[in-house]
C-alpha cells in the first residue's frame, strides 16, 4: 500500500470509529479534519512532538498549520491533548505568553525532550513520524478517545 493510500485508509477508518461514538462539539458533529487532528496530537508518543505543519498534512490539509493552532487552542483542554507536544517548523515554542512557554517547555523537559533557552527543540532527534507499518497493522484497531 502507497503512503497516500495508507493514510487515506487510516482517515476513513478514524473517521468511521469518531463518527460512530458520535463525536460532538456544540452539540454539532465535528467536522473530519478536526477529528483527525485530534487523533493525530493524542498518537504523539511521550519525549516525542511534531509540528503544526506535519500533523495537518496528516490529517489531509497540506499548508493547514494554522487549523491545526486554532483545534488546539480551543480543544486540548476538553480532550485532554498534549499540546505541549507540538512545535513550529523550526522546532520552536510559539506560545508568547511567557508563563505558558515556561509549562511547556517543562512538560517537554519531564518527559526526556531537551529544549535550549530559546525554547527551540531538535527536530531530527524528536520529531515523532509514524510507523506507517505499525498504521497499516492497526488499521482495525483505532481506540475511540
Amino acid at each position: 500500500m502507497e503512503y497516500k493510500e495508507l493514510i487515506e485508509a487510516i482517515r476513513v477508518k478514524f473517521h468511521e470509529t469518531c463518527l460512530s461514538n458520535k463525536f460532538l462539539r456544540w452539540g454539532k458533529p465535528m467536522n473530519p479534519y478536526t477529528l483527525s487532528v485530534i487523533g493525530i496530537i493524542k498518537g504523539i508518543p511521550e519525549g516525542c512532538v511534531m509540528t503544526y505543519g506535519q500533523i495537518a498534512e496528516l490529517a489531509g490539509s497540506p499548508g493547514g498549520a494554522r487549523q491545526v493552532v486554532r483545534i488546539l487552542h480551543s480543544l486540548s483542554k476538553p480532550y485532554e491533548l498534549p499540546w505541549h507536544r507540538v512545535v513550529n517548523a523550526k522546532g520552536e515554542i510559539v506560545i508568547k505568553n511567557e508563563e505558558f512557554r515556561f509549562i511547556q517547555m517543562l512538560h517537554l523537559q519531564n518527559e526526556g525532550v531537551v529544549c535550549d533557552d530559546d525554547g527551540r527543540v531538535d527536530l531530527k532527534i524528536y520529531r515523532f513520524i509514524p510507523d506507517l507499518r505499525r498504521c497499516r497493522d492497526k488499521l482495525g484497531e483505532l481506540p475511540a478517545f
